[in-house]
């Protein structure tokens, strides 16, 4: 028993939350062609998890504060923002409860928001219990993320100036969306100058070929770690450290609403390697995650 609690524990501290104290109430549960998706309340959260195995969560809100971001790693990825403070195009891999797609469009009410998602019932989920709500400059797309990307190189018609790719099943981040191959369909559908900000974790087997990919395809990234860690990369050089300072002189104000602070975010930015350089490149043809990630 200690040992489970222990893993569980580490599972909801990557998440960026404590460990949970009160009942949980339930509110929805449902099998969709994915996963097992179950809504509840707990500790004045309403929260989404998709395995009934595992208590890590893929979405929470404060019930008495719907703006303020409840995971940590949500907050990091707002540090993108301090790289494209004005992203007029934005697309979002991964839907969850539709937090950051709700955050960015009431932070930029005039930008086109596009939402990817596989699961229809995690589209609903999100609307019915989350408070997330398409409209005319947010459209949600019911596909994979990487078909997306390739139907858009196709056609040629999308271009963005912030990528974020938050794509987890109940484990980890599907295959296909870990490879060199991948990540170079994202860096083309960037604007040059656009940033990607992914979201993947700060330990695991997987981190050496993670980050050795990442670098293969865009250089040098922030790479922002807590629990979770966030990868700020873009399509062009890095901006100075002096840019992200005054970027964020600039964002927070507007910050404070959702509980995200320079203050704490700041000294996350770090391009400093520790990784293995020598480790194998994660491609279409050698990506075993299942195999890769355990702890």
């Amino acid at each position: 028993m200690p040992n489970k609690l222990s893993f569980l524990s580490f599972l909801l501290l990557a998440l960026g939350l404590a460990v949970p104290s009160g009942a949980e109430t339930m509110i929805h549960r449902e099998r969709s062609a994915y996963r097992d998706i179950t809504v509840f309340e707990q500790d004045g959260m309403r929260c989404m998890r998709f395995s009934r195995k595992i208590a890590a969560r893929q979405s929470c809100f404060y019930l008495g504060d719907t703006d303020k971001l409840a995971f940590r790693y949500t907050k990091m990825m707002m540090g993108a923002l301090y790289l494209v403070p004005n992203p007029h195009r934005i697309l979002i891999i991964g839907l969850g409860g539709g937090t950051l797609p709700n955050t960015l469009s009431s932070l930029y009410p005039d930008s086109k928001i596009h939402a990817v998602e596989i699961d229809k019932a995690v589209i609903k989920v999100a609307e019915k219990y989350f408070g997330f709500q398409a409209g005319n400059k947010m459209e949600v797309f019911e596909e994979d993320g990487r078909m997306f990307v390739k139907r858009a190189l196709r056609k040629g018609e999308y271009g963005y100036d912030l990528i974020i790719l938050d794509a987890f099943d109940h484990e980890y981040i599907p295959e296909h969306l870990l490879t060199k191959e991948f990540l170079e369909e994202l860096k083309r559908i960037l604007l040059p100058g656009g940033v990607l900000a992914a979201n993947t974790w700060s330990s695991s087997k997987l981190y050496d070929h993670e980050s050795a990919t990442y670098e293969s395809v865009f250089g040098e990234f922030f790479n922002l770690k807590d629990s979770n860690r966030v990868i700020l990369a873009k399509r062009g050089d890095l901006p100075s450290m002096e840019e992200v300072k005054r970027n964020s002189v600039v964002l927070d104000p507007a910050f404070k609403r959702f509980g995200v602070g320079a203050e704490w975010l700041l000294p996350m930015f770090s391009t400093r390697k520790d990784w293995n350089s020598k480790a194998r490149i994660l491609t279409d043809q050698y990506s075993p995650s299942n195999l890769l990630n355990t702890k």
